[in-house]
């Protein structure tokens, strides 16, 4: 059996998922060495992954738009919990950031995580391009 080494081509990768697939037809006892060769492997998949395919965090205007798809909700079911329509937009349109108040009621109300919710991110200029 070969060592496990960081994953460098496409061509590593992939011998790698077909290593660990087996893992997942027949799971490894707890603490045994086919286990640890287990965690390494995804360990190292993972690594590659990130590398190579990065998740970009969700920011809170897509969080928003994401959960009112979901829970089949409005912008007026948005403006209801922030206080106006004309918030909810600016919101939604990355003008105004929510305030702490605002993120925390979303919080509780919609169960979207906080740390997404008052996660900085950038805003739109409110300036006409020339």
């Amino acid at each position: 059996m070969e060592p496990i080494r960081p994953l460098k081509t496409e061509a590593d990768y992939e011998a790698a998922l077909a290593e660990i697939e087996g893992y997942f037809e027949n799971e490894p006892e707890i603490g045994s060495e086919a286990a640890d060769r287990f965690d390494l492997l995804a360990l190292v998949i993972e690594a590659y992954e990130q590398k190579h395919w990065p998740i970009e965090a969700v920011d809170a205007p897509d969080a928003l738009r994401e959960r009112m798809e979901a829970k089949g909700l409005t912008q007026k079911d948005l403006a209801e919990v922030l206080g106006s329509k004309s918030r909810a937009s600016e919101v939604l349109n990355r003008r105004r950031h929510l305030t702490l108040e605002q993120a925390w009621k979303l919080h509780r109300e919609w169960q979207i995580p906080a740390d997404v919710l008052i996660h900085p991110y950038a805003l739109k200029s409110n300036r006409a391009t020339p």
